[in-house]
């Protein structure tokens, strides 16, 4: 049975200026309904975004990178092990934040490990009984290698065959896309999805991205437009390690981001986890430089984890 949750509007109120712009009709970027928890007066307030950018760049989606990590900024307790960290309340928040988006996007390793079923469970209205959201965000999986060996058994199809999600959009090579079995590529076509293929001559092999160290990640200006091209406004990036390490190192990366929202739960994870730690940068002298530090910053407690928001400082 599916486990509606409910995100109370004073909270939403809150985040409400680190989201994507919202139109006067109260809908977020792309369409996107308004959902939290509305009191008896009527629904939350929506506002636009005044925190962080109103505007994004005409070739690319609005960004918001957003995750939870432990004490010792860890994802997971070991690569493809799959950890909950976040409590109930931030785990709602998660769903609220997928509701103001038009897309989700993590990398395969997520989507190996988790099985995820990326898609919103906040219900629609609290007041009139729990049931389906009418907005459901894409997923989107950077897969450069073909990793991801789903099936209609796999949890995101079977959402979608419950009208309870919809079908990814799977970003991947030229090379890996003909040795994708003609069967499996079904399975995503015929319940709306899509394989999107970036050319060889996009990756940059120097990065460490989400299929391991030096295999050759996209430069993210090229994934961010290859997405936009596909009708997609605002983008919520969860995961997993590399995905967000790969963002957070150098400026070019940061400036695609344009919001940042952090669970951080009382928890620590210990060594050998997934840990959130982009490399180091040196300056021409080959001195460290200063490290990264997020602006206009605000603090928000939700049950025992603490929401950290704010702007790339780039």
């Amino acid at each position: 049975m599916t486990e509606w949750l409910i995100f109370p509007s004073g909270d939403a109120a809150k985040l409400e200026r680190r989201l994507p712009p919202v139109t006067p009709e109260g809908r977020g970027s792309g369409g996107v309904p308004v959902r939290a928890e509305e009191p008896e007066g009527g629904s939350a307030a929506a506002s636009p975004p005044t925190g962080g950018k109103n505007t994004t760049p005409a070739a690319r989606p609005f960004v918001t990178l957003t995750f939870a990590t432990s004490l010792d900024s860890s994802l997971a307790l070991a690569p493809g092990v799959r950890t909950a960290i976040s409590g109930p309340e931030s785990k709602a928040m998660t769903h609220f934040l997928r509701s103001r988006h038009d897309a989700i996007l993590v990398g395969a390793g997520t989507a190996v490990a988790d099985d995820p079923g990326l898609n919103c469970r906040l219900a629609a209205s609290p007041r009139r009984g729990a049931r389906r959201p009418e907005h459901q965000p894409r997923p989107v999986v950077v897969d450069p290698r073909g990793r991801w060996h789903f099936s209609e058994e796999s949890k995101v199809m079977r959402l979608v065959d419950s009208s309870a999600g919809l079908a990814p959009f799977i970003i991947i090579t030229p090379a890996a896309l003909d040795e994708v079995p003609a069967e499996r590529r079904a399975v995503l076509e015929s319940r709306g999805g899509k394989y999107i293929v970036l050319g060889q001559d996009q990756v940059q092999s120097h990065m460490a991205g989400a299929e391991g160290p030096n295999t050759g990640v996209w430069d993210w200006s090229g994934i961010l437009s290859v997405i936009y091209a596909e009708g997609i406004q605002s983008l919520m990036i969860e995961g997993g390690g590399g995905v967000i390490n790969t963002l957070l190192e150098g400026q070019r990366n940061r400036a695609l981001v344009d919001s940042v929202i952090i669970t951080i739960a009382p928890t620590w994870l210990g060594p050998g986890g997934v840990v959130v730690s982009p490399a180091r940068e040196l300056d021409a002298n080959g001195v460290p430089a200063p490290a990264l530090r997020l602006a206009d910053v605000s603090w928000h407690q939700l049950g025992d984890d603490m929401v950290l928001c704010g702007n790339m400082g780039c």
